[in-house]
């Protein structure tokens, strides 16, 4: 698969792409999100959970864990939400929690605090310390540190790729390969278009802090496996963002894969993740899978 022609030299165009909701009828992007939201709260009903454990004293923001089945510690997915830096929450985030649980596979779903409020570089210390919180307190919550993945939709996606991200560890107090593999779907992964589009309104990027926020110019470690998804009906910016963060990964000697799911568009792929027998979820089970028996 090859990347799309796109002129984004043409700030019309740039922002016709960017503008993912407009990219189903909003009755479809209303209904799909209030999906996220529905299956979260049937998950929280349904399942053992801890919710709203502090993880970072220094912003207030929360976390909840749906507990997978099994004893002793559990693998995690931390999962992470999109809304373009700006919408949803947590409360969003669990749709997958029942399918990942029944695999024995612990689920955090985690806040962060949203645009304009903040900014991105904040967005991402909140995230990097969650998973500092999983590598420091997880195990007194069933959660093994040692066989952490990240994954997330959208903004999520960036965010889970600057999780994967090397060079930030220490800092975090954590180790080099605290994050075992990375599952980014439709997400972003170079910022340095967005200073010209209109998600600028609330990110107030200039082109060297998209640049420094760019995961595509900061990759992991060798050892952590990527998994990229998006959906075939997305926009070509979209995809693009998979197609060249995948080949920038291979040519840093990353093993990455870059899949289009035929049928699903940017807001429904992630929901893929609730469904067992999904190419997304199957992915996820056997790479954690590995990593538990390895």
């Amino acid at each position: 698969m090859s990347l799309y022609q796109v002129d984004f030299a043409d700030t019309e165009e740039l922002n016709r792409q960017y503008r993912i909701a407009a990219s189903v009828p909003h009755a479809v992007f209303a209904a799909t999100t209030e999906r996220y939201r529905t299956l979260t709260a049937d998950a929280v009903r349904e399942l053992p959970t801890t919710l709203d454990v502090c993880y970072d004293p220094q912003s207030g923001m929360r976390l909840d864990i749906f507990h997978g089945a099994g004893t002793g510690t559990r693998p995690v997915l931390l999962f992470i939400h999109g809304g373009y830096w700006r919408m949803l929450s947590k409360a969003d985030s669990g749709f997958m929690a029942k399918s990942f649980t029944a695999e024995g596979i612990s689920v955090v779903a985690v806040d962060y605090a949203l645009a304009p409020a903040v900014t991105l570089e904040e967005i991402v210390r909140q995230v990097r310390a969650a998973i500092a919180w999983i590598h420091r307190s997880g195990a007194a919550h069933g959660l093994d540190a040692n066989r952490l993945h990240v994954s997330g939709s959208s903004a999520g996606g960036h965010l889970t790729a600057m999780a994967a991200a090397d060079g930030w560890q220490a800092e975090f107090g954590v180790p080099a390969d605290i994050v075992k593999s990375a599952f980014p779907i439709s997400g972003l992964f170079d910022l340095r278009p967005l200073p010209r589009s209109f998600t600028n309104e609330w990110l107030q990027l200039d082109p060297p802090r998209a640049a420094a926020l760019s995961p595509l110019l900061h990759l992991p470690r060798a050892a952590c496996k990527v998994h990229l998804f998006w959906g075939a009906d997305e926009t070509a910016a979209f995809a693009n963002q998979s197609l060249l963060y995948c080949e920038t990964l291979r040519s840093g000697g990353i093993l990455a894969t870059a899949t289009e799911v035929l049928g699903r568009h940017h807001f429904d792929v992630v929901l893929d993740l609730a469904d067992p027998g999904s190419l997304l979820a199957r992915c996820c089970f056997d790479v954690i899978g590995e990593v538990h028996h390895g």
